[in-house]
């Protein structure tokens, strides 16, 4: 599970800025008025330091990746153990910021962002759901804390420069080597043995150390945001602590049942056969493709059987460059594709250039998203929460092998978690969230990752939810068209059940290209 795209959120980049800045000065009236109002007294300096419970904040900015820009918030230190059963032992020194109301006197509860992943760090993905969270900033403040092991907070990163299409892939990608993969993530796990116990960076040490921030905050009630894998985190958040949680918001929802990377092959799998199907039925699209999902299949067996270098622009430098084209290759570029309805509308296009002999389309903005995933993904993190909470649960899946992404991820998080250590998980882990907690759940229609019946399966135990999906819509759909202002208005009557969700009918999927000019009229 990962954010959304570049592509889907230049703008976002632009409004959290904005937002932000407007934050950061939103007490200063005096020195926002006109001269003309001036007295002969000097206005008193704008304050340095913002008292939150026991902790004491200072502005700071939160860069925006791949930009020079960067988001205005108020930052402290705030440190947990490592290991809760040895309280005096490592510290772990966590990146907190908070995006302050421009209310003179906010709400008192906090509104709280879980980035996605497992991996992902939410002062780093916060510009991708700026737009979605502006109106919030009207009433209320947003807390933004990277979870141990990503970002700010102890990372655990183990990028060492290679380009491997998977874990474990041979230069000519002929197969996956499970002995690689093994071998690769000791690498990984020696490289940070030193500075970190792996074993205590699970979703419960995350929510342990949530908790631990609100009563450093002063014990107020939170409203728990969670995108992706955050879903995770603010369901498990909610098992843990009922009595902290106000609202719950689940964007691209995992169910606590779910067995993270069991059902990847054929939710891409049914995603992509319902995205192509809209292919099936526009002339256009029917005549200049005839089916997608064929050439897809057919550009998969040649790669099988012939795996080669392909040579292509780089589309930030416009340097020829070099990569393995592969079924593997293939398999990651197209999940990506599939995350959001504005690349998706690009596959049938890129799919058809690259069967014809032309890659470029498709390996140009493969490294464009995994370059920007890849910037923002912690994998030790990853190999942590995955291997303690989900790889013993894992089995082979026959009826996998023959899906574009293949019975491989399985048997490689097996793999690399049998050399990863292992941290403990709750019996009742994976048990469903009962909650009659208010909550609001969103997904999109053609969610390759976490599909809408994951939202309707969270939402038998939340009498008090509603869940609503948005037409043409990917993963990660909080931005997308009215959601912000029903988010807005959830947020602050507390209320999903009295929502109007009719401005969502306006949402459609973004229309097939039939050529790098776009699609027809």
């Amino acid at each position: 599970m990962k954010r959304a795209p570049r592509i889907a959120i230049v703008i976002a980049i632009a409004v959290a800025v904005l937002a932000g800045r407007q934050a950061l000065h939103h007490g200063d009236a005096a020195t926002a008025a006109p001269k003309k109002h001036a007295v002969a007294s000097q206005a008193p300096a704008v304050p340095r330091t913002w008292k939150l419970g026991s902790l004491e904040l200072h502005p700071c900015e939160l860069p925006q990746p791949h930009s020079g820009l960067s988001s205005a918030a108020w930052c402290a230190p705030f440190e947990v153990p490592e290991d809760r059963a040895n309280p005096g032992g490592r510290k772990i020194a966590m990146r907190l910021a908070i995006i302050r109301s421009s209310a003179q006197v906010p709400a008192d509860d906090l509104v709280v962002f879980l980035a996605g992943g497992p991996g992902q760090a939410a002062t780093e993905t916060y510009s991708s759901i700026a737009p979605a969270v502006a109106p919030l900033l009207a009433h209320r403040n947003v807390v933004l804390l990277d979870q141990r092991g990503t970002g700010g907070s102890h990372p655990l990163s183990c990028r060492d420069g290679d380009d491997h299409d998977v874990p474990g892939g041979s230069e000519e990608n002929r197969g996956v080597d499970m002995d690689a993969v093994r071998k690769e993530t000791k690498h990984c796990l020696d490289s940070l043995s030193a500075q970190a116990d792996v074993r205590f960076y699970t979703t419960t040490d995350a929510v342990a150390d949530l908790e631990d921030l609100r009563k450093a905050l002063g014990s107020p009630p939170f409203d728990v945001f969670g995108v992706s894998y955050g879903t995770r985190v603010a369901q498990q958040y909610a098992m843990r602590h009922p009595q902290a949680v106000r609202t719950l918001v689940l964007d691209g929802v995992a169910p606590n049942a779910l067995v993270l990377g069991e059902d990847f092959a054929v939710n891409l799998d049914a995603a992509l056969k319902a995205q192509f199907a809209r292919c099936a039925n526009d002339e256009a699209c029917r005549a200049r493709f005839a089916d997608p999902y064929q050439t897809l299949y057919q550009l998969r067996d040649a790669l099988r059987a012939n795996p080669h270098k392909a040579s292509f622009r780089d589309p930030q430098t416009y340097a020829t460059t070099q990569r393995v084209l592969s079924e593997y290759a293939l398999a990651t570029v197209v999940r990506m594709f599939a995350y959001s309805p504005e690349t998706a509308a690009l596959l049938p296009l890129s799919i058809d250039a690259a069967a014809r002999g032309d890659v470029g389309p498709l390996l140009g903005q493969a490294k464009l998203l995994t370059g920007d995933l890849g910037d923002t993904m912690d994998g030790g993190m990853q190999y942590s929460v995955i291997c303690s909470e989900d790889a013993d649960l894992l089995t082979p899946r026959p009826q996998d092998k023959d899906t574009i992404l293949g019975d491989t991820m399985i048997e490689a998080f097996r793999s690399a978690c049998s050399v990863w250590p292992h941290g403990t998980r709750p019996a009742d882990f994976h048990q469903p969230l009962h909650s009659a907690v208010p909550a609001l759940l969103m997904s999109g229609e053609f969610d390759p990752v976490t599909p809408p019946r994951y939202g309707d399966e969270v939402l038998k135990g939340l009498p008090n939810g509603r869940h609503f999906v948005l037409k043409g819509q990917g993963h990660n759909v909080v931005a997308r068209g009215c959601m912000p202002r029903l988010l807005d208005q959830f947020i602050d009557k507390a209320d999903a059940k009295s929502l109007d969700g009719q401005c969502l009918e306006r949402l459609s999927p973004v229309p097939v290209f039939v050529g790098f000019n776009g699609a027809t009229p």
